[in-house]
């Protein structure tokens, strides 16, 4: 859980450090509004990606389930800054499948917290494993890194991907091709 009142002493020791008064007119309030903001941005920290996916409807059908281009922003655990992209997952049913929202609502657990982008990708790709138990999985992750640019390097518009496989996607080329080709589509 949050602890807002920890959080409105750093962000006022912040604004101290970097020169700024916590307690002129602009500023008086920051503090307040960023232990709100850290509430509803790291929600997923306590979150667990099993509640999103134990909604299940029993299938005869075996085919590549995909859902694509699902909106996700998180925050690096390394700087501190927000990272956006989009994820796309999909799995091949074993007779059970889940409401596609709640694909939506598992990338959500994982990103409502201080991440890295490749742990992000293999959680959601392990939680729809394990909850879900399909024959195999896939996710895509595409994301722009705030710390690579407005700091740093600074290059902004560069993507980073990362891919994780599980079950019949781990060695098999055609059903990973066909999951990038749909998401062409």
């Amino acid at each position: 859980m949050v602890d807002q009142n920890k959080i409105r002493e750093a962000a006022r020791l912040m604004l101290e450090g970097i020169g700024e008064d916590p307690d002129r007119e602009g500023l008086r309030e920051t503090p307040e509004r960023i232990a709100r903001m850290y509430e509803e941005i790291f929600a997923g920290m306590e979150a667990d990606g099993r509640e999103e996916l134990s909604k299940v409807f029993f299938v005869e059908n075996s085919e590549m389930v995909l859902e694509k281009d699902i909106t996700f922003y998180s925050m690096c655990e390394h700087h501190m800054l927000p990272f956006y992209g989009k994820a796309h997952v999909a799995y091949i049913p074993d007779g059970r499948v889940v409401g596609l929202s709640k694909l939506a609502r598992t990338v959500e657990v994982y990103a409502r917290r201080l991440q890295i982008q490749e742990r992000m990708t293999g959680q959601i790709a392990d939680a729809v494993m394990e909850y879900l138990m399909p024959q195999g999985v896939m996710v895509v992750v595409e994301a722009e890194h705030m710390c690579m640019t407005m700091r740093g390097v600074k290059k902004p518009g560069s993507k980073t991907v990362s891919v994780a496989v599980r079950g019949v996607f781990s060695d098999n080329v055609e059903l990973q091709d066909r999951f990038f080709k749909m998401l062409q589509l």
